[in-house]
């Protein structure tokens, strides 16, 4: 009973992905994995290496299928709306699947053991490098006069970021859609505008 079993990688790596995205990278078992992909543990080591390569294709697949929403947002003419496509473009994404809520970087990075550090360093720098482009992208706003002289690129990226990755949080704690859309609603109505009419304090 040795022949090699084969199987579709694509749809192999797609259930795989589901499981780290309602576990986590800790949470996912080998027994969750082989279940939920239908394939045993020798065909997906020979597939993909070990559980933390697997998590690396696993979260390629999510930004390359789930996130295009950010090269979107990052491309509005202002710093307002690119604010405001993230927050509901997370929303429904957060909110889309009963069977795996909240954001598959957030409930990645929530808690780990020292083992699966590695796996916590790449998420932290998946984020920072995220951040780093809305950091870019507000400079320029700021430079625009879209932003006022007094704002704070870092800062208003950092905002975001605490916004997004709280409401995943919610998500995953059975927030309504509603609910997070009040949140979005709020964290937008404290958003700077208008270069000049800030700029005399």
């Amino acid at each position: 009973m040795g022949r090699h079993r084969e199987f579709d990688v694509d749809k192999a790596l797609d259930a795989a992905l589901c499981v780290f995205w309602r576990k986590g990278y800790e949470g996912a078992s080998y027994a969750d994995l082989t279940e939920a992909t239908g394939v045993e543990r020798p065909a997906l080591y020979s597939a993909f290496g070990n559980k933390e390569a697997l998590f690396g294709r696993a979260l390629d697949r999510y930004y390359e299928r789930y996130l295009d929403y950010i090269p979107e947002a990052l491309k509005l003419p202002t710093s307002k709306e690119v604010a405001a496509h993230m927050l509901y473009n997370a929303i429904d994404l957060n909110t889309r699947y009963p069977s795996h809520t909240g954001c598959f970087n957030v409930n990645g990075l929530l808690a780990g053991s020292d083992a699966s550090e590695t796996v916590r360093q790449l998420l932290i720098n998946v984020r920072a490098a995220g951040e780093a482009q809305f950091v870019e992208r507000f400079e320029r706003a700021k430079t625009e006069g879209d932003l006022p002289e007094t704002a704070k690129p870092e800062a208003l990226a950092a905002f975001l970021m605490a916004v997004l990755h709280g409401m995943a949080v919610q998500a995953k704690a059975g927030f309504s859609p509603e609910t997070l859309e009040l949140v979005a609603e709020q964290a937008l109505s404290t958003w700077p505008v208008g270069g000049s009419k800030f700029s005399d304090g």
